[in-house]
């Protein structure tokens, strides 16, 4: 009894507003719009596709695909060499689980999309595989490699992991969002040029700092050289990928410390029944 009275006035006694934690106020890193879905005028499905329609009409297909989120906006389907690519990726699995191709197919769907994964890509993806919608959407939201929102020509990823942070990321994310116009990470510039996001380890520790431009990487950056590669992109040009200093791979910058002398030969060194 004295249990409930006591739960009863700790409910009725109002907390002050200082110890409240109102998850409200927590603000979001603007790079989390790239992969947090918003209805937009540019990326909300509306209007039936056309192809949906002919498919339903004259094919067996499955009753889910009569459902409202399975309508299109903006019409997608796969280029015909993307097509032929995406039939030999399905084929590859055994047809009760051709649904695993999923993330390749979105991959190459946001590729054909300049670099975005719009719900029209998902939607064209799900009816290929002829999956829910909904379980495409679980796939695309879930991994940060599929871009929510449209990007530039260029998509500029700056790692800022620890190994990278300890070799002055910081300074390179400053630089390329000082250079491209003041913009912040997660923004775009006027010119539709370039999308500047910050990104967690990319794999080329020994190589820090590092950013990744597209598909490929630019490694031991400095403020300088990162200037340079903006300004390659920035005239249509494609600088060369890799170390940026005198570096070729990810061998010791001061030197070979070790392996310095000539390898053995064949049977050098070894006993007289071995040689």
């Amino acid at each position: 009894m004295f249990a409930v009275r006591r739960a009863a006035r700790c409910m009725s006694t109002p907390h002050p507003a200082a110890s409240r934690r109102l998850v409200s106020s927590s603000a979001p890193c603007r790079s989390d719009a790239l992969f947090a879905h918003r209805d937009t005028s540019y990326n909300n499905p509306k209007v039936k596709s056309r192809r949906v329609a002919f498919m339903q009409t004259t094919c067996n297909m499955p009753s889910y695909l009569n459902h409202p989120s399975f309508v299109l906006q903006i019409p997608f389907e796969f280029a015909p060499d993307n097509l032929k690519r995406a039939k030999e990726i399905i084929a590859r699995y055994p047809p009760q689980y051709k649904k695993a191709a999923v993330i390749p197919l979105l991959d190459l769907g946001q590729r054909q999309n300049k670099g975005w994964t719009s719900i029209s890509v998902m939607n064209y993806v799900a009816q290929l595989l002829e999956m829910p919608p909904m379980r495409v959407y679980e796939v695309a939201t879930f991994y940060t490699m599929f871009n929510r929102e449209p990007i530039g020509e260029n998509f500029v990823q700056v790692c800022t992991t620890t190994p990278c942070m300890l070799r002055g990321s910081t300074e390179i994310l400053d630089t390329v969002c000082n250079h491209l116009g003041g913009i912040k990470p997660g923004e775009t510039t006027k010119d539709g040029k370039f999308t500047v996001i910050e990104v967690e380890c990319q794999g080329a520790c020994s190589n820090a700092p590092m950013l990744v431009v597209g598909d490929d990487f630019y490694e031991d950056l400095t403020a300088e050289s990162t200037i340079k590669i903006l300004d390659a992109f920035a005239k249509g040009q494609k600088p060369a990928p890799g170390p940026q200093s005198s570096r070729k791979t990810s061998e010791n910058a001061a030197g070979l410390s070790s392996l310095t002398s000539k390898p053995y030969g064949p049977g050098q060194y070894c006993t007289p029944e071995f040689s």
